[in-house]
């Protein structure tokens, strides 16, 4: 069971409809199911309208979802019994540090190679509950290893490349860590196709599965794609909005970015015709450990 999780902080570009596609001909080439869940979240980013117009730009595209639309906005309690679980086991503590602090910390530090890891300020600590603060879990000096599906063996050692990480941000909100642990576990969701750029956060959410007795899904990193400058198409880089009004020539085109070597002759064909045949044909032997592909 694979899924795709889009935040409804604007329409999809096409970086996002690549992996959306991507992780739809990999659970039905699989004869899995392909859920849709929607992280909403981070409210402040939410744009209004944004969830709807991603629901009619992947119908327009053939990439139809099983089963209701999850939405982590709908499951607040359950983080928080999850978050419980783990504070009861004494595995989270409290954290007052603020973003100031911290930026303060690295431009003391402007040689440290390790300035994006927290110092562990809070750890032995007993702040109280009544002032603003965030959770974080504490890590130890432990490997972290899996294979995934295109990127190989991974190794990641938490404590040196990722310290004790938030799971509830200071303003209340779930962070996306935390979230995407739960989420995956009660939806059932056992691949995971993804893009590269969310790898090194992949050893943070097994380290939490194995914390809370979840089974760890399969992990398969597809590449980002790239502009002519390097820069990874995101709404953050201002990537426009994914053009609606050829569907199946934009479909034909992001197969042949995910090196599914798509026959010439369905370069005119209707969006169905191409989707069974991606999905028939689904291969991924030419993406082993390519991270990223430019347009």
């Amino acid at each position: 069971m694979g899924r795709f999780a889009p935040s409804p902080t604007g329409p999809l570009h096409l970086g996002s409809l690549f992996t959306a596609l991507a992780s739809f001909t990999h659970a039905r080439h699989n004869r899995g199911q392909w859920l849709l869940r929607i992280d909403d979240l981070d409210t402040p980013r939410n744009k209004a309208g944004s969830a709807d117009v991603i629901l009619t730009t992947l119908e327009t595209f053939g990439l139809h979802w099983d089963g209701e639309v999850y939405c982590q906005s709908q499951h607040l309690d359950d983080y928080q019994v999850f978050l419980s679980e783990l504070e009861q086991g004494q595995h989270t503590y409290r954290c007052t540090c603020s973003r100031k602090l911290l930026a303060d910390r690295f431009l003391d530090n402007p040689s440290s190679n390790n300035l994006h890891i927290y110092p562990g300020t809070c750890r032995g600590k007993s702040n109280p509950c009544g002032i603003p603060h965030a959770i974080r879990v504490k890590t130890d000096d432990k490997i972290i290893a899996f294979h995934d599906g295109l990127q190989g063996r991974i190794n990641h050692n938490l404590a040196e490349q990722s310290g004790d990480f938030i799971l509830k941000r200071r303003d209340g909100i779930i962070a996306y860590q935390f979230a995407v642990v739960v989420d995956d576990y009660l939806q059932g969701v056992n691949h995971v196709v993804r893009g590269c750029d969310l790898l090194e956060e992949t050893p943070k959410q097994i380290y939490l599965q194995q914390q809370l007795g979840f089974p760890s899904p399969a992990y398969m990193h597809v590449p980002v794609i790239v502009d002519r400058h390097g820069y990874k198409l995101s709404k953050q880089t201002l990537a426009t909005a994914v053009d609606t009004k050829a569907p199946n020539l934009t479909l034909f085109g992001l197969l042949r970015l995910l090196k599914q070597n798509p026959p010439d002759e369905l370069n005119d064909a209707p969006v169905p015709e191409l989707l069974d045949w991606a999905i028939l044909h689904w291969c991924t032997d030419e993406l082993a450990l390519c991270s990223a592909v430019s347009v």
